[in-house]
């Protein structure tokens, strides 16, 4: 992974778009559509407290020079069509308010992206977002229900998996929250799974080992397990080495060995 994926709030502040036409104008609706001020010039910019500029001037001269002035004053820039130019690329955009689904190619095609997204657009409904407001507003519900972040954790992952009480691809999720909550169980017993790789190549594992990996509060990690592997796993996910004596925080615990 070469860039870092992040969703950078921008509801009220300035951002500088230079250039006008059809390589600009998208540029503008993207800051306009996320609340943000569209500044068209670097001064004005650099005098507001601009953080972000996207480039598209008529020149490939006059963007690495506006690229540089702007990248001098430590504001992070994106040139259209020069990914070498840029210190962030936008991302094609599936929109269920607030969940916001981006889509990148480091700046290699934004048609492929483009091309996922679209086919992602059948595939979420259309109340993603009205279930996520749900669980928000169920957010001191569930963490009286299960006061351990592991344990909340849990629960949500079993709802939220395939075939749950919310699962996330069923329209009929975004309605379902109190009632989950009401009939939820208080206690979850510790999970455990033993993953037993067949190969480095993290394709190779099984949806449930993926599910599972993707899941776990704490790794017991063996030998020589491909960092290509772990990087399958939650990055806050609790690293320890097999064989583990110690005592383990409660959540789902996954042991990763080679075949």
């Amino acid at each position: 992974m070469q860039s870092l994926p992040l969703f950078h709030r921008i509801a009220g502040q300035p951002v500088i778009v230079l250039g006008e036409g059809p390589a600009a104008e998208p540029k503008r609706r993207l800051v306009e559509r996320a609340g943000g001020e569209v500044i068209d010039t670097i001064e004005l910019g650099w005098s507001r407290g601009a953080r972000l500029a996207f480039v598209a001037l008529d020149s490939q001269a006059a963007n690495e020079e506006a690229a540089k002035r702007l990248k001098a004053r430590g504001v992070l820039v994106n040139v259209v069509d020069r990914p070498d130019l840029c210190d962030f690329t936008t991302p094609s955009i599936l929109e269920r308010d607030p969940v916001l689904v981006a889509i990148g190619t480091g700046g290699a095609s934004a048609g492929l992206a483009k091309q996922l997204r679209l086919r992602l657009e059948s595939l979420l409904p259309a109340t993603l977002g009205t279930l996520a407001e749900s669980l928000q507003s169920a957010r001191e519900k569930l963490r009286a229900r299960w006061p351990s972040p592991a344990d909340r954790r849990q629960a949500l992952d079993v709802a939220l998996g395939p075939g749950g009480a919310l699962d996330p691809l069923r329209e009929e999720s975004a309605d379902a929250v109190e009632g989950w909550l009401d009939g939820a169980e208080t206690e979850k017993p510790l999970g455990h799974a033993i993953i037993a790789l067949r190969s480095a190549n993290p394709d190779d594992l099984t949806l449930r080992e993926a599910r599972l990996l993707g899941s776990a509060d704490v790794l017991l990690v063996g030998q020589g397990i491909p960092q290509a592997i772990l990087d399958r796993a939650r990055a806050d996910a609790l690293r320890r080495p097999l064989p583990y004596e110690g005592e383990l925080p409660k959540g789902l615990v996954v042991e990763l060995r080679r075949n």
